[in-house]
């Protein structure tokens, strides 16, 4: 994970640079100016399905969420696909809809503190032991998800083929380079160095919730972690449950701000240049219905996630920055070859 996080954000920062020196304002418009405006439709395209995943994980993790929440505070039974269209139509839609996003700002700091809250409620949860073999919890789960260890038995254990989920997954947990042009020109006083000593901040402090949050979950349930981990906790669990809203109010705040990419995306793709509120509308509409169709009959997250990580989010993230920016120091910067 150490090698992902350094990697993805070394890439953040060439994404960055390359924007400072073409004086682009988006992913595409640095392509186009440091490689070529006929190959530009790449990162369009890589843009697109990088946040149509992340938009499809959000709604399948809210169809999960939300059924436990209302289990534990309401004492209400509804299914998976009774939460799915419901919060999609009450709250994702008329979010979706809107023009300007600037007052879903605030809520992204919601989003941290929740973060924060989840590991270290995961961590009080470890310690005090509730989750383990007498735990006061454990008999609420069911098999799949109760606590299970054992050492590899075989070299075959350690060599599982599943090892590479996860190696896949790890390209989505430090994934936001489509918005990297847009943290740049919009950072104050963004000199290079500044804009460097951001990223490098803000990937270690991913990085270090990232591990604690794996490394506690994996010692809580050991092989029966779940791809959503908070599925592993009870819905009986207030404490846990308080992560499950906080996560929840994440997700549904920035949930407006990655389908803006997927639509926008799309729009790039299909050459749009007029974009009355009518086709905005008309699209917006469209997509969503598409994503939860896929969100309802998809279930298992972690395949989702490696598929991202596998196939477009590698290339966002890793591929399409390095090419760019060699691409920019041959065309454009030659004094930039030795970097």
């Amino acid at each position: 994970m150490a090698i992902a996080g350094t990697l993805s954000g070394y890439c953040f920062s060439l994404i960055g640079r390359t924007c400072a020196y073409t004086g682009a304002k988006s992913y595409r418009q640095a392509w186009e100016r440091a490689v070529s405006p006929k190959t530009a439709w790449i990162p369009a395209a890589a843009c697109f399905m990088v946040t149509s995943c992340s938009v499809l994980a959000y709604s399948m993790i809210l169809s999960v969420t939300l059924p436990s929440l209302a289990k534990t505070f309401l004492g209400l039974v509804i299914s998976r696909t009774q939460a799915l269209l419901g919060v999609t139509t009450v709250a994702l839609l008329p979010l979706c809809l809107m023009k300007s996003l600037k007052s879903l700002g605030p809520f992204s700091l919601v989003g941290i503190c929740g973060m924060f809250y989840t590991c270290g409620a995961m961590l009080l949860r470890f310690l005090d032991g509730t989750y383990g073999v007498d735990g006061r919890f454990t008999a609420d789960l069911p098999s799949e998800l109760s606590p299970r260890f054992g050492a590899p038995e075989t070299i075959s254990d350690l060599l599982n083929p599943k090892i590479f989920l996860l190696v896949s997954m790890l390209s989505t947990a430090f994934m936001a380079h489509y918005n990297a042009p847009k943290f740049y020109l919009e950072l104050k006083n963004n000199t290079l160095p500044r804009f460097n000593t951001v990223v490098g901040v803000s990937f270690f402090v991913s990085f270090s919730l990232f591990v604690a949050v794996a490394s506690v979950g994996f010692a809580t349930f050991g092989k029966a972690c779940a791809g959503l981990v908070l599925n592993n906790y009870s819905t009986e669990d207030k404490v846990m449950s308080l992560s499950r809203i906080a996560v929840a109010l994440s997700l549904l705040f920035s949930y407006p701000l990655a389908f803006v990419g997927v639509r926008d995306g799309l729009l790039d793709i299909l050459n749009v240049q007029e974009r009355p509120d009518s086709l905005l509308n008309s699209v917006t509409i469209g997509l969503l219905s598409v994503i939860t169709v896929l969100a309802y009959l998809l279930t298992d997250l972690s395949k989702l996630l490696a598929f991202n990580g596998a196939t477009w989010g590698n290339a966002l993230t890793y591929l399409l920055p390095t090419y760019m920016f060699i691409s920019c120091a041959k065309n454009l910067r030659p004094e930039l070859k030795k970097e």
